[in-house]
């Protein structure tokens, strides 16, 4: 008998930005594994059991998984670090479902945003389930959620994409020399080292937001040049209260 693996988008902050079919999972839920990361802070550990409890009745068996060291951000082969990591990951999240997944049960990954935006579990799980015997073989689904990418642009009230016009998402390091030749568009999530800051502002826009759907949600846009030494204040300020910083901003060409 085959086992099933959910892999659930649960939204970028909001408990209520859970799809009627993501609720519906987390009601078959037989095992919930939980990825527990080092340091793991306080507002997610909440934010999760909350989701959990708005749409769940019943309880339901936690496995919880200590999420390997991340080396890759002092390491100097970047992609080395990430392959290695990666492949803990697998051999410890192998490990956990083999052992808690009995045959006929469905077991779950809860993800923040959308499991195919930005996020390594739906790689991982990818090779978990390919790797699975034969005889004990799982089924994997991935259930979409609401990405701080879409948050962002809602709350801004403004399209993503612009008509006749590429859109790109991008992690920080790659805006280091300034906007990617040929975009006038680019998302950028998580930028530890406040890149917008440090490229050349001139004819820029910048929607940028941080803890979105959370009742610490803050907005700020405008002309980069004018903006950005604003989002600066701002983010420290926030970051040095809440001890974490999850933000988003969306670079726009005039």
């Amino acid at each position: 008998m085959s086992r099933e693996l959910f892999l659930i988008g649960i939204g970028a902050g909001d408990p209520d930005w859970m799809t009627i079919e993501a609720s519906r999972a987390i009601q078959q839920l037989d095992v919930l594994f939980v990825v527990v990361k080092d340091g793991d802070l306080d507002d997610l550990v909440e934010a999760r059991r909350v989701v959990v409890e708005r749409h769940r009745t019943t309880p339901v068996q936690i496995v919880e998984l200590t999420d390997p060291p991340r080396p890759w951000r002092t390491a100097p082969d970047y992609d080395r670090a990430v392959a290695r990591w990666r492949t803990q990951r697998l051999e410890q999240w192998s490990l956990a479902v083999g052992r808690s997944l009995r045959p006929g049960q469905v077991g779950g990954f809860l993800v923040w945003g959308d499991p195919s935006l930005y996020e390594s579990t739906l790689a991982i799980a990818a090779q978990l389930v390919a790797a699975a015997p034969a005889d004990a073989p799982i089924r994997m689904r991935v259930l979409p959620g609401i990405s701080s990418v879409l948050a962002l642009a809602a709350r801004h009230q403004i399209p993503l994409n612009r008509q006749g016009r590429a859109l790109q998402i991008s992690p920080a390091r790659l805006l280091r020399g300034g906007m990617p030749a040929g975009m006038d568009d680019v998302v950028v999530m998580l930028d530890g080292a406040q890149t917008f800051a440090a490229i050349e502002p001139d004819g820029l826009d910048i929607y940028w937001g941080a803890y979105l759907g959370t009742a610490d949600e803050i907005l700020v846009s405008g002309p980069l040049s004018s903006v950005r030494d604003e989002i600066l204040r701002i983010r420290a300020e926030a970051a040095a209260r809440k001890g974490w910083m999850f933000d988003t901003y969306l670079l726009r060409r005039r």
